[in-house]
């Protein structure tokens, strides 16, 4: 499965258009991890702890993606779009969406 967040691929054509596919991953960050992203902010720098959440959920997300778009008989999808959000009542939970059209290539 080819992924791409153009709409075409180069040296590829595409042959037939098979819908919209989109995927959501939603995790949590717990007290722990919450504890240290909160030290990080305190003393600056990277936050590990968050950068690991949202690559889990990203990945989770892709896969989702790749699974919905063999279901419709593509073999890659382009126009990827990648949105990431913050929800809870304490922010604790962070989604990453991800959409674009499942296609059939040569």
């Amino acid at each position: 499965m080819i992924l791409s967040t153009t709409p075409t691929l180069e040296g590829h054509r595409i042959r037939e258009y098979r819908g919209i596919v989109s995927a959501e991953a939603i995790l949590g960050a717990n007290v722990v991890k919450d504890w240290f992203a909160g030290l990080t902010d305190f003393i600056g720098g990277r936050s590990g702890t968050y950068e690991g959440v949202l690559r889990d959920a990203r990945e989770e997300a892709f896969a989702e993606l790749t699974r919905a778009a063999q279901r419709l008989g593509a073999n890659a999808v382009v126009g990827i779009d990648i949105d990431y959000e913050v929800l809870g009542e304490q922010n604790g939970m962070m989604m990453v969406a991800v959409s674009g059209t499942a296609v059939v290539i040569d």
